[in-house]
């Protein structure tokens, strides 16, 4: 019988995967004890590719929540960072002044604070402002968004007790009234229905009509759009965006404060934003359980490189609105150089982008991606970087528009190497592709956005 090999030499020998060398041994000996010492490289590859790593998303969901939402640029050298510091007068400062001094700019609000994620700003708000007393909301606005996160569950982690009004579809101004009148609530909740659609028979009351009730109003507007103007944008607001609910807007709509996330329509980390009344705001800036919510250094520095460069119009530093704002005949310019790249295999195809992360439900964005037959998107994810895209009706599309150009090349290679892998699907990896439109949820021989499975 052989003699196993050594698990140090098997180590040593997997240095190429790129792993530190306890981690290649945990591979090599799992490998050695399953009497497998060949199936080490496999093990210490799949370690390696469980890890926190970069991926193409070519899924034409532009904020993938798998894929973290909002892509950002940022980096930060090795050095102190003025967190908690003022330096004009050498003294301790006040978290996140910067930031908050930056959102007010865009918002026209009076105070703002950041913290850690959306749900924490709705969450940080209701302890601060509601414990112990009722919050009224409609019960069409009873939302959950993606991990389960539930808005009558987060009101009872705040210790506000829910008052709902009016019914699923329809909430009139006299539900509000009423409740006002019986409960005396502390505030008015009213949330966006971010991620999905009500339509028919309905009826719901506007911030504005709120704000006459004389209470203060908190709207949880999610997706983070700043301003309905979008100012940062050359050509003003896109088609797509009417009827998003924005900061500026609803806080000059009478809201007391809004909240909503910094990873989605805003373009930038996860965080979390509250901002309006100074009073309120200062109100959560001095509960408790801020100090549990409070972001990093990193996430703060982040947030404003975002805001700053929207205040520039810098979009190389705002990928989403970079994304968005390209026009479909760019990216057909870019499907084409990748199909070319690609080879016959290849074709390109009109496809429906969507915002994705809980934002704008049903809205589709044009756009134009490269389609090959089969599905291959589990050897795309394989490649390195992975590239992830979607696969129905018997082909895979990658759509440009969630594409950085800088990675169309990866694409294309991306591509090449799995039509090579002669797939099941992929006849000799040269099998044709019909004409068609690529787009979401549409059957007959369409592709849209999504996981691959």
């Amino acid at each position: 019988m052989p003699r196993p090999p050594s698990v140090d030499a098997l180590a040593r020998s997997l240095a190429d995967v790129g792993l530190p060398h306890p981690l290649l041994v945990d591979a090599a000996r799992r490998a050695v004890a399953a009497g497998e010492p060949g199936a080490a490289r496999e093990l210490a590859a799949d370690m390696a590719g469980a890890l926190l790593q970069q991926a193409v998303n070519a899924t034409g969901v532009l904020l993938h929540t798998n894929l973290g939402r909002a892509p950002l640029p940022f980096t930060q050298p090795a050095r102190a960072v003025t967190v908690e510091y003022d330096v004009a007068s050498g003294r301790r400062g006040r978290r996140g002044t910067s930031v908050s001094e930056l959102v007010q700019r865009l918002t026209g609000a009076e105070a703002a604070l950041t913290v850690n994620n959306g749900a924490a700003a709705v969450l940080l708000v209701l302890a601060a402002l509601a414990a112990g007393r009722p919050v009224v909301v409609s019960r069409g606005e009873l939302v959950e968004i993606g991990g389960g996160f539930r808005i009558p569950d987060v009101l009872a982690q705040s210790g506000a007790q829910l008052v709902e009004v009016g019914t699923t579809n329809r909430t009139r101004l006299a539900d509000y009234q009423a409740a006002v009148e019986r409960h005396e609530p502390a505030l008015v909740l009213k949330v966006h229905q971010s991620n999905y659609r009500m339509v028919g028979f309905t009826a719901a009351v506007e911030v504005d009509e709120l704000a006459g009730l004389g209470v203060p109003v908190v709207a949880d507007i999610g997706s983070g759009l700043l301003d309905a103007a979008t100012p940062w944008l050359a050509g003003g607001p896109p088609p797509w965006l009417a009827g998003e609910p924005a900061a500026r807007q609803t806080l000059g709509r009478g809201a007391a404060l809004v909240t909503f996330s910094g990873d989605k329509l805003l373009g930038g980390p996860q965080a979390g934003v509250i901002a309006g009344s100074a009073d309120l705001v200062q109100r959560c800036a001095r509960h408790p359980l801020a100090r549990a919510v409070r972001p990093g250094g990193l996430v703060l520095a982040a947030v404003q490189q975002t805001l700053l460069a929207l205040l520039a119009r810098d979009l190389d530093q705002v990928p989403f609105w970079k994304m968005v704002s390209t026009g479909p005949a760019e990216l057909r310019r870019r499907a084409q150089q990748v199909a070319v790249s690609v080879g016959r295999a290849a074709e390109v195809v009109d496809c429906r982008a969507a915002a994705g992360g809980g934002s704008l439900p049903g809205v589709e964005i044009p756009s134009v991606g490269v389609a090959v037959a089969g599905d291959v998107t589990a050897a795309l994810r394989r490649h390195r970087p992975p590239v992830v895209a979607t696969a129905r009706a018997g082909r895979t599309v990658c759509d440009l528009r969630s594409v950085d150009p800088a990675d169309d090349p990866v694409v294309a290679e991306a591509l090449i190497a799995a039509l090579a892998a002669d797939l099941p699907g992929v006849a000799g990896g040269t099998a044709g592709v019909a004409g068609g439109t690529a787009g979401p949820g549409v059957a007959g021989g369409t592709a849209g956005p999504g996981v691959a499975p």
